[in-house]
């Protein structure tokens, strides 16, 4: 495995002192040792020359994921492991090595990018602090990076300002391959995107993915959009992982019902008499719910109060389910499918 996470657990405390409406009881003080639960006993790995896709609803831990996975912070429990190796016990020097093999493609094309850098400078930044080029060799290195990325090469003396946003996710890409990385995290990177524009940063990523032989995390909330670049996909839901699955297994057969929700939340041009099963359809979370994450550890299922599953029953409310293998390296997190 070229990255590897083991039961990732991540905690944030919350201030003390302040109230917070609670179904049912009011306004209330909440407790000082209250924890903020952003994500929960996560394990999952990105292999060489695969696609990864982490994905989830807005709030369930996706980018708490990434930046734990990019040593951005420092995991309440768990480890990470970067070809076998605990990230925790490297050197300085593999720890920058690491920096490097590693990069991330930001969600924000334009808050990515500093406005007052030339794209010639943002990219020679990158060049000179690793030590990778200088002089001629590193105005040829920008400017080959700029071909990588579908950009002409007098992009160089131009401001991020001048650019689309697809041109500046664009950029924001050549950026993180002018260190040679192996995994790229792309935390959203083209959520904030036009329609039209998405599957050309798509395909662009999926070119790279062949010429230059990357791996990549691709962490989104619509699976419609990473259906065409997954190998694999791993879906969150209030800070855990509830299915892992082959791509078009995943998109053919959903096995968890959140699955199933987010499936059918995919707009389709020619949606098909009734639609999908009703208990697919992804209701919007009650208040009570959206304080999951900051209650003492819970014996349910996260998914509880929102499964439609004619299965559905009161043992799901009394025991967390495990995530279950179910055969073809397919994993769930519900024993009632």
């Amino acid at each position: 495995m070229l990255l590897e996470a083991k039961r990732l657990t991540m905690h944030y405390p919350f201030p003390t002192g302040l109230g917070a409406d609670r179904p049912g009881r009011g306004r209330q003080l909440l407790p000082a040792d209250l924890r903020v639960r952003a994500v929960q006993d996560v394990s999952l790995s990105v292999r060489q020359g695969e696609t990864l896709a982490l994905v989830g609803e807005s709030g369930c831990g996706k980018s708490t994921t990434a930046r734990l996975l990019l040593d951005l912070e420092l995991p309440t429990a768990g480890e990470v492991r970067y070809r076998g190796d605990p990230l925790r016990g490297m050197s300085a020097a593999e720890r920058l090595e690491f920096r490097r093999s590693v990069q991330l493609v930001f969600q924000d094309p334009f808050g990515s990018l500093n406005p007052r850098m030339t794209v010639g400078a943002v990219l020679g930044e990158v060049l000179s602090v690793h030590g990778l080029a200088e002089g001629e060799g590193r105005r040829s290195r920008i400017e080959e990076l700029l071909g990588l990325v579908g950009l002409a090469p007098d992009a160089v003396g131009r401001y991020p300002h001048e650019f689309s946003g697809g041109q500046r996710q664009r950029i924001g890409i050549a950026r993180a391959l002018a260190v040679e990385p192996e995994i790229i995290v792309a935390d959203e990177p083209v959520s904030a995107l036009d329609v039209s524009i998405q599957a050309q940063v798509l395909n662009l990523l999926v070119d790279l993915q062949a010429r230059l032989g990357l791996s990549y995390l691709l962490i989104a909330h619509d699976l419609g959009v990473v259906r065409q670049i997954a190998d694999r996909v791993a879906v969150m839901y209030a800070g855990r992982i509830v299915e892992v699955a082959d791509a078009d297994r995943l998109y053919e057969s959903p096995l968890h019902p959140y699955t199933a929700a987010l499936l059918a939340a995919v707009p389709r041009p020619r949606p098909s008499p009734g639609g999908r099963k009703a208990e697919s359809r992804l209701e919007a979370g009650s208040a009570g719910e959206r304080s999951l994450a900051l209650e003492a550890a819970s014996t349910a299922c996260p998914y509880y109060a929102r499964c439609g599953h004619p299965a559905k029953d009161d043992s799901c409310a009394s025991a967390l389910p495990e995530l279950e293998e179910r055969g073809g390296e397919r994993l769930v997190r519900c024993p009632k499918v």
